[in-house]
């Protein structure tokens, strides 16, 4: 149980169970019942003193009727929060024949200027005015002149309406500061959604970049093992090597996304092998040459290790994207890769390779990876292009800030 809900008993039962239109009426709280019950006491006790007062100058016959018209009035009370404005209404007339009824009324009154809008309680505060200035005239009181006795009624209705327009108000701000902050609540969780759709998306990117390049040494080495049954011992192991290799490298990134998707506040899923950076960018040019790729790596950075850890990996996502492409849509075709900047210049990565020299098969899923690449640079602060070259060829340019 919360503190609000062992609280709930403090608060009006329009806050505890608020409802709109057509909504069931709420049900008292302890609170409503305990302000009823003081509402009630003082309205009788409001009377008692208007019976007593009366009892000096009228005959008994009256003073009885004063009582029993006082009680029904106080008694009424209790339906003041079903039927706030009829009530208030045949208060204030009341109120006007029976003094022991003007307390009664003074409550009702307040009930209304609390629950109603303002155009209601405008025409019950007029009724009582009325009442108020009647009853002098219609009850006189011998020790009370006439001026006095409508100058304390008028002065009591406009102080207890002003009161409850007080109390409606303040309430009206607590509604409005309580919508405020459910309304907050559920953008924070919308927020919070929307970042952890994000981070899924990233992740997925995050596996094809990964398994693509992987799965694209299977697929080469398998298909060079199907096609030349007859090759030498030695190639057909060093075949066989890659493959082992890129299928246990693969399965271990697999792992690591599935940790990250149970875990997602772990780096590395739980595992211990670090991110790539750009400092690892000879051990996939390594990698793909021995697949049989030919990779020529031109690199202007002196020290790729000073290159920030996040554009470094961005930059080796980049480059390993490009190399996969290659191999898919121009198997056999030379790739080319550049690495030139400076602190304060920026990053450029480029990845060109030539026109195949034969016919291609279509790739299914083609143009994801390069989707990805340019989400992956928007989102690092940087610039992706990629096409065609006049000559035939194809080209992936990158451009990532690097701050000096």
């Amino acid at each position: 149980m919360t503190r609000t809900d062992r609280q709930r008993w403090l608060l009006p039962s329009h806050l505890v169970e608020p409802g709109g239109t057509g909504a069931a009426r709420p049900r008292r709280t302890v609170r409503d019942w305990v302000v009823d019950t003081l509402v009630f006491l003082l309205a009788a006790l409001f009377g008692l003193v208007a019976i007593d007062t009366s009892a000096r100058y009228n005959s008994d016959a009256v003073n009885l009727t004063d009582q029993i018209l006082g009680a029904l009035a106080c008694g009424a009370l209790w339906l003041r929060r079903r039927w706030p404005a009829g009530l208030a209404a045949a208060l204030a007339v009341a109120g006007a024949l029976v003094p022991a009824a003007a307390g009664a009324m003074l409550a009702s009154l307040f009930s209304v200027a609390v629950r109603r809008p303002f155009r209601d309680v405008a025409w019950i505060v007029g009724l009582a005015l009325a009442g108020a200035v009647a009853t002098v005239f219609v009850r006189p009181d011998p020790e009370t002149g006439a001026v006095l006795g409508i100058l304390l009624g008028v002065s009591l209705t406009l102080l207890v309406t002003a009161w409850g327009m007080l109390v409606r108000a303040r309430r009206q701000l607590v509604e409005a500061l309580r919508e405020r902050a459910e309304r907050a609540e559920s953008e924070a969780e919308l927020r919070a959604a929307q970042a952890q759709r994000l981070a899924r998306e990233a992740i997925a990117r995050e596996m094809h970049d990964v398994l693509a390049h992987r799965l694209t040494l299977l697929s080469v080495h398998a298909g060079a093992l199907e096609f030349r049954p007859d090759a030498p011992p030695e190639q057909i192991a060093r075949a066989a090597g890659v493959i082992r290799d890129s299928a246990h490298d693969a399965l271990q990134d697999l792992r690591e996304i599935i940790g990250v998707l149970r875990a997602p506040g772990e780096e590395n899923g739980g595992g211990d092998r670090p991110q790539p950076t750009l400092a690892t960018l000879g051990a996939l040019v390594d990698e793909s040459r021995e697949a049989g790729t030919e990779v020529v790596l031109h690199s202007a950075v002196d020290d790729p290790g000073s290159v920030p850890a996040a554009t470094g990996r961005t930059a080796y996502r980049i480059a390993q994207e490009g190399l996969t492409n290659a191999r898919k849509h121009a198997p056999g075709a030379p790739v080319t890769v550049t690495l030139r900047g400076r602190p304060g210049d920026g990053l450029t990565v480029e990845v060109r390779n030539p026109a195949p020299g034969g016919p291609v098969p279509h790739v299914p899923g083609s143009g994801q990876g390069l989707i990805g690449l340019s989400e992956r640079a928007a989102l690092a602060g940087g610039r992706l292009d990629h096409g065609p070259d006049p000559g035939g060829g194809f080209s992936l340019t990158a451009w990532l800030p690097w701050p000096a």
